[in-house]
Protein backbone atom coordinates (compact mmCIF):
# COMPACT_ATOMS: atom_id res chain seq x y z
CA UNK A 1 0.00 0.00 0.00
CA UNK A 2 2.76 2.44 0.94
CA UNK A 3 4.72 1.73 -2.23
CA UNK A 4 1.57 2.25 -4.29
CA UNK A 5 0.90 5.61 -2.66
CA UNK A 6 4.49 6.75 -3.22
CA UNK A 7 4.23 5.69 -6.88
CA UNK A 8 1.01 7.66 -7.31
CA UNK A 9 2.56 10.72 -5.70
CA UNK A 10 5.64 10.41 -7.91
CA UNK A 11 3.40 10.25 -10.96
CA UNK A 12 1.43 13.26 -9.79
CA UNK A 13 4.38 15.52 -9.01
CA UNK A 14 5.38 16.43 -12.59
CA UNK A 15 1.79 17.52 -13.23
CA UNK A 16 1.76 19.50 -10.00
CA UNK A 17 4.93 21.35 -10.92
CA UNK A 18 3.81 21.87 -14.50
CA UNK A 19 0.50 23.28 -13.30
CA UNK A 20 2.12 26.10 -11.38
CA UNK A 21 1.94 29.37 -13.23
CA UNK A 22 -0.83 28.00 -15.46
CA UNK A 23 -3.91 29.70 -16.85
CA UNK A 24 -4.69 31.59 -13.67
CA UNK A 25 -1.19 33.00 -13.16
CA UNK A 26 -0.91 36.75 -13.38
CA UNK A 27 1.57 39.20 -14.78
CA UNK A 28 2.17 42.84 -13.97
CA UNK A 29 -0.15 44.35 -11.41
CA UNK A 30 -3.38 42.64 -12.46
CA UNK A 31 -4.61 40.10 -9.95
CA UNK A 32 -7.00 37.19 -10.46
CA UNK A 33 -10.48 38.06 -9.23
CA UNK A 34 -12.40 34.93 -10.23
CA UNK A 35 -11.44 31.82 -8.26
CA UNK A 36 -12.23 28.37 -9.64
CA UNK A 37 -13.21 25.72 -7.13
CA UNK A 38 -14.92 22.37 -6.62
CA UNK A 39 -18.00 22.09 -4.44
CA UNK A 40 -19.95 19.26 -2.86
CA UNK A 41 -23.43 18.15 -3.90
CA UNK A 42 -26.07 19.02 -1.32
CA UNK A 43 -23.55 20.91 0.82
CA UNK A 44 -22.40 24.50 1.16
CA UNK A 45 -18.72 25.38 1.46
CA UNK A 46 -17.53 28.28 3.59
CA UNK A 47 -16.28 30.00 0.43
CA UNK A 48 -19.84 29.86 -0.91
CA UNK A 49 -21.18 31.10 2.42
CA UNK A 50 -18.67 33.97 2.33
CA UNK A 51 -19.89 34.97 -1.12
CA UNK A 52 -23.52 34.83 0.02
CA UNK A 53 -22.78 37.00 3.06
CA UNK A 54 -20.94 39.59 0.95
CA UNK A 55 -17.55 38.91 2.54
CA UNK A 56 -15.57 38.41 -0.68
CA UNK A 57 -15.64 41.98 -1.96
CA UNK A 58 -14.56 42.08 -5.60
CA UNK A 59 -13.52 38.42 -5.61
CA UNK A 60 -15.94 36.05 -7.36
CA UNK A 61 -16.22 32.27 -7.29
CA UNK A 62 -16.51 29.99 -10.31
CA UNK A 63 -17.83 26.49 -9.58
CA UNK A 64 -16.25 23.91 -11.93
CA UNK A 65 -17.83 20.75 -10.50
CA UNK A 66 -18.05 18.65 -7.37
CA UNK A 67 -15.58 16.46 -5.53
CA UNK A 68 -15.97 13.87 -2.78
CA UNK A 69 -12.24 13.49 -2.08
CA UNK A 70 -10.03 15.94 -0.24
CA UNK A 71 -6.78 14.57 -1.75
CA UNK A 72 -8.26 14.99 -5.24
CA UNK A 73 -9.42 18.51 -4.40
CA UNK A 74 -5.98 19.75 -3.33
CA UNK A 75 -4.33 17.97 -6.26
CA UNK A 76 -6.61 19.97 -8.56
CA UNK A 77 -5.48 23.16 -6.84
CA UNK A 78 -1.82 22.15 -6.97
CA UNK A 79 -1.98 21.41 -10.70
CA UNK A 80 -3.77 24.66 -11.52
CA UNK A 81 -7.10 23.08 -12.48
CA UNK A 82 -8.66 25.07 -9.64
CA UNK A 83 -7.42 27.97 -7.54
CA UNK A 84 -8.11 26.55 -4.09
CA UNK A 85 -9.02 23.23 -2.55
CA UNK A 86 -9.39 21.60 0.83
CA UNK A 87 -8.29 18.34 2.40
CA UNK A 88 -7.30 16.52 5.55
CA UNK A 89 -4.13 18.04 7.00
CA UNK A 90 -2.22 14.76 6.66
CA UNK A 91 -2.97 14.71 2.93
CA UNK A 92 -1.66 18.27 2.68
CA UNK A 93 1.55 17.21 4.44
CA UNK A 94 2.06 14.33 1.99
CA UNK A 95 1.50 16.48 -1.08
CA UNK A 96 3.83 19.16 0.25
CA UNK A 97 6.50 16.54 1.02
CA UNK A 98 6.25 15.37 -2.59
CA UNK A 99 7.27 18.84 -3.73
CA UNK A 100 3.93 20.49 -4.42
CA UNK A 101 4.20 24.28 -3.84
CA UNK A 102 1.05 24.64 -1.75
CA UNK A 103 0.26 26.45 1.49
CA UNK A 104 -2.65 25.92 3.89
CA UNK A 105 -4.30 29.23 4.71
CA UNK A 106 -7.45 28.52 6.77
CA UNK A 107 -9.13 25.55 8.46
CA UNK A 108 -12.45 24.34 7.05
CA UNK A 109 -13.61 21.21 8.88
CA UNK A 110 -13.01 19.32 12.10
CA UNK A 111 -14.59 17.50 15.02
CA UNK A 112 -16.32 18.55 18.20
CA UNK A 113 -19.02 17.10 20.45
CA UNK A 114 -21.73 17.83 17.86
CA UNK A 115 -19.85 17.19 14.62
CA UNK A 116 -17.56 14.16 14.51
CA UNK A 117 -16.77 10.87 12.82
CA UNK A 118 -17.61 7.66 14.63
CA UNK A 119 -16.53 4.08 13.97
CA UNK A 120 -19.55 1.85 14.39
CA UNK A 121 -20.37 -1.85 14.77
CA UNK A 122 -23.66 -3.71 15.10
CA UNK A 123 -25.17 -3.88 18.57
CA UNK A 124 -24.68 -7.66 18.70
CA UNK A 125 -21.13 -7.55 17.30
CA UNK A 126 -18.48 -9.38 19.35
CA UNK A 127 -16.13 -6.43 18.69
CA UNK A 128 -15.67 -4.53 21.95
CA UNK A 129 -12.01 -3.49 21.93
CA UNK A 130 -9.30 -2.53 19.48
CA UNK A 131 -7.82 -6.02 19.72
CA UNK A 132 -11.11 -7.45 18.48
CA UNK A 133 -10.51 -5.66 15.17
CA UNK A 134 -7.53 -7.84 14.25
CA UNK A 135 -8.47 -9.72 11.09
CA UNK A 136 -11.61 -7.60 10.63
CA UNK A 137 -12.77 -5.16 7.94
CA UNK A 138 -13.47 -1.45 8.54
CA UNK A 139 -15.11 0.71 5.89
CA UNK A 140 -13.56 4.12 5.08
CA UNK A 141 -14.22 6.68 2.36
CA UNK A 142 -10.63 6.74 1.09
CA UNK A 143 -7.18 5.55 2.08
CA UNK A 144 -4.38 7.77 3.32
CA UNK A 145 -6.64 10.41 4.81
CA UNK A 146 -8.57 11.36 7.95
CA UNK A 147 -10.33 8.07 8.65
CA UNK A 148 -7.30 5.84 8.17
CA UNK A 149 -5.20 8.12 10.35
CA UNK A 150 -7.75 8.12 13.18
CA UNK A 151 -8.23 4.35 13.05
CA UNK A 152 -4.52 3.63 13.18
CA UNK A 153 -3.99 6.13 15.98
CA UNK A 154 -6.75 4.39 17.95
CA UNK A 155 -5.18 0.97 17.38
CA UNK A 156 -1.75 2.26 18.39
CA UNK A 157 -3.05 3.90 21.57
CA UNK A 158 -4.85 0.69 22.49
CA UNK A 159 -1.56 -1.21 22.41
CA UNK A 160 -1.62 -3.06 19.09
CA UNK A 161 1.77 -3.71 17.51
CA UNK A 162 2.55 -2.54 13.96
CA UNK A 163 2.14 -6.13 12.72
CA UNK A 164 -1.23 -6.43 14.44
CA UNK A 165 -2.37 -3.10 13.00
CA UNK A 166 -1.54 -4.35 9.50
CA UNK A 167 -4.03 -7.17 10.06
CA UNK A 168 -6.90 -4.71 10.40
CA UNK A 169 -8.20 -4.36 6.85
CA UNK A 170 -9.42 -0.98 5.63
CA UNK A 171 -11.98 -1.22 2.84
CA UNK A 172 -12.82 1.78 0.64
CA UNK A 173 -16.58 2.18 0.30
CA UNK A 174 -18.80 5.16 -0.59
CA UNK A 175 -20.09 6.67 2.67
CA UNK A 176 -23.72 6.27 1.56
CA UNK A 177 -23.20 2.48 1.43
CA UNK A 178 -21.37 2.06 4.74
CA UNK A 179 -24.37 1.59 7.02
CA UNK A 180 -25.91 -1.11 4.84
CA UNK A 181 -22.58 -2.94 4.50
CA UNK A 182 -22.16 -3.03 8.30
CA UNK A 183 -25.74 -4.19 8.88
CA UNK A 184 -25.40 -6.95 6.27
CA UNK A 185 -22.07 -8.15 7.68
CA UNK A 186 -20.01 -7.22 4.62
CA UNK A 187 -18.02 -4.96 6.94
CA UNK A 188 -17.28 -5.58 10.61
CA UNK A 189 -17.19 -1.84 11.33
CA UNK A 190 -17.74 1.34 9.39
CA UNK A 191 -17.03 5.05 9.51
CA UNK A 192 -20.09 7.27 9.81
CA UNK A 193 -20.37 11.03 10.19
CA UNK A 194 -22.87 13.83 9.74
CA UNK A 195 -26.32 13.09 8.40
CA UNK A 196 -25.37 9.51 7.49
CA UNK A 197 -24.45 8.84 11.12
CA UNK A 198 -27.55 10.53 12.48
CA UNK A 199 -29.89 8.59 10.19
CA UNK A 200 -28.14 5.29 10.90
CA UNK A 201 -28.34 5.76 14.66
CA UNK A 202 -32.00 6.79 14.45
CA UNK A 203 -32.72 3.41 12.87
CA UNK A 204 -31.07 1.68 15.82
CA UNK A 205 -28.95 -1.45 15.96
CA UNK A 206 -25.54 0.22 15.85
CA UNK A 207 -23.13 1.34 18.58
CA UNK A 208 -19.88 3.31 18.47
CA UNK A 209 -16.59 1.58 19.12
CA UNK A 210 -14.82 4.96 19.28
CA UNK A 211 -14.97 8.46 17.76
CA UNK A 212 -12.30 10.83 16.52
CA UNK A 213 -13.27 13.48 19.09
CA UNK A 214 -12.87 10.84 21.84
CA UNK A 215 -9.25 10.46 20.75
CA UNK A 216 -8.21 14.02 20.07
CA UNK A 217 -10.77 16.29 21.68
CA UNK A 218 -12.10 19.15 19.52
CA UNK A 219 -9.73 19.73 16.59
CA UNK A 220 -9.57 21.19 13.11
CA UNK A 221 -8.81 18.33 10.75
CA UNK A 222 -8.52 19.92 7.32
CA UNK A 223 -7.44 23.14 5.65
CA UNK A 224 -7.91 25.13 2.47
CA UNK A 225 -4.76 25.41 0.34
CA UNK A 226 -3.57 27.85 -2.29
CA UNK A 227 -0.56 27.49 -4.56
CA UNK A 228 2.42 29.48 -3.37
CA UNK A 229 2.79 31.13 -6.78
CA UNK A 230 -0.86 32.17 -6.64
CA UNK A 231 -0.29 33.80 -3.25
CA UNK A 232 2.83 35.60 -4.52
CA UNK A 233 1.12 36.84 -7.69
CA UNK A 234 -2.20 37.70 -6.03
CA UNK A 235 -1.54 38.97 -2.50
CA UNK A 236 -4.57 41.27 -2.36
CA UNK A 237 -6.92 38.63 -3.74
CA UNK A 238 -5.47 36.10 -1.32
CA UNK A 239 -6.09 38.36 1.66
CA UNK A 240 -9.61 39.18 0.49
CA UNK A 241 -10.45 35.51 -0.06
CA UNK A 242 -8.98 34.22 3.21
CA UNK A 243 -10.49 37.10 5.19
CA UNK A 244 -13.92 36.44 3.72
CA UNK A 245 -13.61 32.68 4.24
CA UNK A 246 -12.51 33.18 7.86
CA UNK A 247 -15.36 35.59 8.54
CA UNK A 248 -17.83 33.07 7.10
CA UNK A 249 -16.47 30.37 9.42
CA UNK A 250 -16.75 32.75 12.38
CA UNK A 251 -20.30 33.66 11.33
CA UNK A 252 -21.28 29.98 11.39
CA UNK A 253 -19.48 29.52 14.71
CA UNK A 254 -21.41 32.35 16.37
CA UNK A 255 -24.88 32.27 14.81
CA UNK A 256 -27.69 29.93 15.70
CA UNK A 257 -28.06 26.57 14.05
CA UNK A 258 -31.40 27.69 12.60
CA UNK A 259 -29.82 30.76 10.97
CA UNK A 260 -26.97 28.73 9.47
CA UNK A 261 -29.27 26.02 8.11
CA UNK A 262 -31.67 28.57 6.62
CA UNK A 263 -28.79 30.33 4.87
CA UNK A 264 -27.41 27.05 3.52
CA UNK A 265 -30.87 26.11 2.22
CA UNK A 266 -31.18 29.47 0.46
CA UNK A 267 -27.77 29.09 -1.20
CA UNK A 268 -28.62 25.62 -2.48
CA UNK A 269 -31.99 26.76 -3.81
CA UNK A 270 -30.53 29.78 -5.59
CA UNK A 271 -27.55 28.11 -7.27
CA UNK A 272 -29.74 25.75 -9.32
CA UNK A 273 -27.66 22.57 -9.39
CA UNK A 274 -30.63 20.17 -9.14
CA UNK A 275 -29.65 18.94 -5.68
CA UNK A 276 -31.38 18.27 -2.39
CA UNK A 277 -30.93 20.46 0.68
CA UNK A 278 -31.77 17.55 3.00
CA UNK A 279 -28.20 17.10 4.21
CA UNK A 280 -27.70 20.67 5.40
CA UNK A 281 -30.83 20.39 7.56
CA UNK A 282 -28.81 18.05 9.78
CA UNK A 283 -25.99 20.58 10.20
CA UNK A 284 -25.03 21.01 13.88
CA UNK A 285 -21.73 22.88 14.09
CA UNK A 286 -18.64 23.78 12.10
CA UNK A 287 -16.43 21.34 14.02
CA UNK A 288 -13.62 23.87 13.50
CA UNK A 289 -11.57 24.46 16.65
CA UNK A 290 -9.90 27.81 15.88
CA UNK A 291 -11.92 31.00 15.62
CA UNK A 292 -12.41 31.82 11.97
CA UNK A 293 -10.45 28.72 10.97
CA UNK A 294 -7.16 29.72 12.59
CA UNK A 295 -4.68 26.86 12.20
CA UNK A 296 -2.68 25.52 15.16
CA UNK A 297 0.70 23.79 14.69
CA UNK A 298 -0.49 20.63 16.44
CA UNK A 299 -3.20 20.18 13.82
CA UNK A 300 -0.41 19.32 11.40
CA UNK A 301 2.11 17.87 13.88
CA UNK A 302 -0.25 15.04 14.89
CA UNK A 303 -0.53 13.78 11.32
CA UNK A 304 3.13 14.37 10.43
CA UNK A 305 4.05 12.10 13.33
CA UNK A 306 1.56 9.49 12.12
CA UNK A 307 2.85 9.60 8.53
CA UNK A 308 6.41 9.29 9.81
CA UNK A 309 5.51 6.19 11.84
CA UNK A 310 3.82 4.77 8.74
CA UNK A 311 7.00 5.29 6.74
CA UNK A 312 5.33 7.72 4.33
CA UNK A 313 7.44 10.66 5.51
CA UNK A 314 11.07 10.72 6.54
CA UNK A 315 11.83 12.08 10.01
CA UNK A 316 12.10 15.85 9.70
CA UNK A 317 11.00 15.86 6.06
CA UNK A 318 8.33 18.48 6.70
CA UNK A 319 7.62 20.82 9.59
CA UNK A 320 4.23 22.35 10.44
CA UNK A 321 5.66 25.82 9.79
CA UNK A 322 6.33 24.76 6.18
CA UNK A 323 2.72 23.77 5.63
CA UNK A 324 0.51 26.62 6.71
CA UNK A 325 0.23 30.33 7.39
CA UNK A 326 -2.25 32.37 9.43
CA UNK A 327 -0.85 35.58 7.93
CA UNK A 328 -4.00 36.28 5.89
CA UNK A 329 -6.51 35.34 8.59
CA UNK A 330 -7.84 38.44 10.39
CA UNK A 331 -8.45 36.46 13.58
CA UNK A 332 -4.72 35.89 13.96
CA UNK A 333 -4.53 39.45 15.26
CA UNK A 334 -7.65 39.05 17.35
CA UNK A 335 -9.83 41.09 15.00
CA UNK A 336 -11.91 40.63 11.89
CA UNK A 337 -12.14 44.30 11.02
Amino acid sequence: MIKTRHALMAALLPAVLAGCGGAEATTGTTEVKVLRYQGSAGSVTYAELAEELGYLGDVKLKWVGNTTSGPQDIQSAATGQTDFGGAFNGAIAKLKAAGAPIKAVVGYYGSDQDTFNGYYVKDDSPIRTARDLIGRKIGVNTLGAHHEAVIKEYLKREGLTPDEIKQVQLVVIPPVNTEQAVRQGQLDAGTLGGVLRDKALARGGLRPLFTDVDLFGPFTAGSIVLREDFIADNPTTTRTFVTGFAKAVAWAQTHSRAEVVATFERIIAERGRSESAETVRFWKSTGIAGKGGLIAPQEFRTWIDWLTREGELRPGQVDPADLYTNAFNPYAAGSAS
